[in-house]
């Protein structure tokens, strides 16, 4: 079982919540986030007791998109690193969208940018009624 510093994983009922866990970033993702994603779809979509993954989050919103933090300092890398960049957030979206357990996206407060990335990658999303969805940029 792996350790994640970004996300909470509970498991009942057969079914294995992965909790985005960034409340005080609006569970804003960054490198570390993408790949413990990544990790996270991979380990429970294994497991043979787990019959479907929910991905949710902590805190007011579901998610706030990209880190703005990441995303300035990627300003500042060259082309190599953003294409790097670019190419684990793709990563993360095939591996959820792969995962051989359905997957359920629980949205409430706000999706923002990239984190309708990772909704639109579940087999189905649901959401409050006054949840925002925005492409800000």
């Amino acid at each position: 079982m792996n350790h994640f510093t970004t996300l909470e994983i509970e498991t009942s009922y057969n079914i294995s919540t992965i909790w985005l866990n960034r409340p005080d970033a609006r569970n804003a993702f960054n490198e570390v986030m993408l790949n413990e994603l990544i990790a996270a779809f991979i380990q429970e979509g294994a497991r043979t007791d787990v019959r479907a993954i929910v991905l949710r989050g902590k805190g007011k919103v579901f998610c706030a998109g990209a880190d703005l933090n990441w995303m300035r300092d990627s300003a500042n890398e060259g082309y190599d690193q953003n294409y790097k960049g670019s190419l684990l957030l793709a990563q993360c979206f095939k591996t959820i969208y792969k995962c051989p357990k359905p997957t359920l996206a629980v949205v409430h407060g706000a999706a923002m940018g990239g984190a309708n990335g990772l909704l639109a990658a579940c087999d189905f999303a649901f959401c409050e009624a006054d949840t925002n969805f925005s492409f800000s940029e």
